[in-house]
């Protein structure tokens, strides 16, 4: 699969899509705008037959550069990435790390976008897209997004797998600001692929991701709990708030840390419900998956305690 590639040999379960599907979806797009821009056009030459000619002329200005312009990002921007065009060819628009995009990603990709493709014709867009390893155009660039295929079969996608039940909801109030995309990227693919790594390596990998982690967010992990399965907690949290964001107004927002990426995956997405991770010892896991037993699957206090 041609996917995203960190230094660690450990691939993004993300396919970039291409230079055709996204030159299609962008035909798509702009047939449409086009199509609303002239009915609108139309609509506005009738109700402003009585203005004079320099006020019919702003009108048409404004109408132009919102259709041009404004639509793109609008649509973008409250699709998460997915526009008509690419709707229909199974494509959306996401950040570096894979999560949703936001106004000022919409933003940019939209300015940039009547520079490389509206002014050179798409010539500046094609060269970018077909010189980047990944696809991306200046815009994405600029953005820090990458436009990806949805539309995959499912036996090649890589989900990032939920964290155990004893250690849901335990990143509440972790402050995830000052964590750079490029970290969440090498996260989610180590997770991705952690049971494909040799057990040794991937736990100096998950060592050094959650030391970078902690090092941003000046929160170590609470005691007795491995990296891997830290990580694993801390991504939960970070795609449960952005389920929220994106989701709120529809009231479909996700209440739990833990319920951003756990629906649709049976046996918790491939991850016990405690141990499994590099670094936990036996009797720790046995603890925990006990105590997650007989409480429903709430996390117990001793899942979390040294050693005595």
């Amino acid at each position: 699969m041609s996917g995203v590639v960190t230094g660690d040999a450990v691939v993004l379960g993300l396919q970039p899509a291409r230079l055709p599907s996204r030159a299609l979806a962008l035909l798509i797009d702009l047939v449409v705008i086009w199509l609303g821009y002239l009915l609108v056009s139309l609509l506005l030459l009738l109700a402003t037959a009585s203005l004079d000619e320099a006020a019919a002329m702003a009108i048409s200005i404004v109408t132009f550069l919102l259709f041009l312009v404004g639509v793109p990002i609008a649509v973008e921007t409250l699709s998460h990435g997915r526009s008509l065009g690419k709707l229909a060819c199974g494509l959306r628009v996401v950040r570096d790390d894979g999560g949703p995009i936001r106004f000022r990603h919409a933003l940019m990709r939209g300015g940039m976008g009547v520079v490389e493709i509206l002014m050179t014709f798409g010539a500046v867009a094609c060269v970018a897209s077909l010189v980047s390893e990944r696809g991306r155009r200046l815009g994405d660039v600029f953005a820090g997004t990458l436009v990806v295929r949805e539309r995959v079969a499912s036996a090649r996608s890589m989900v990032v797998p939920p964290p155990p039940q004893w250690l849901v909801g335990r990143f509440g109030g972790l402050d995830l600001s000052a964590v750079p995309d490029p970290l969440w990227l090498e996260i989610r693919q180590y997770l991705t692929r952690m049971t494909q790594l040799d057990p040794a390596i991937g736990r100096r990998l998950a060592e050094r991701l959650a030391d970078e982690l902690v090092a941003r967010t000046g929160t170590p992990p609470p005691p007795g709990v491995p990296a891997a399965a830290f990580l694993a907690g801390v991504v939960a949290e970070r795609q449960a708030r952005d389920a929220r964001r994106a989701f709120a107004p529809t009231g479909t927002g996700t209440g739990t840390a833990g319920s951003g990426i756990g629906s649709g995956l049976p046996g918790g997405g491939g991850y016990p419900a405690a141990g499994g991770y590099p670094g936990q010892s036996s009797a720790a896991a046995s603890e925990a998956a006990g105590g997650a037993d007989s409480s429903g699957g709430a996390a117990p206090a001793t899942g979390f305690a040294p050693p005595a």
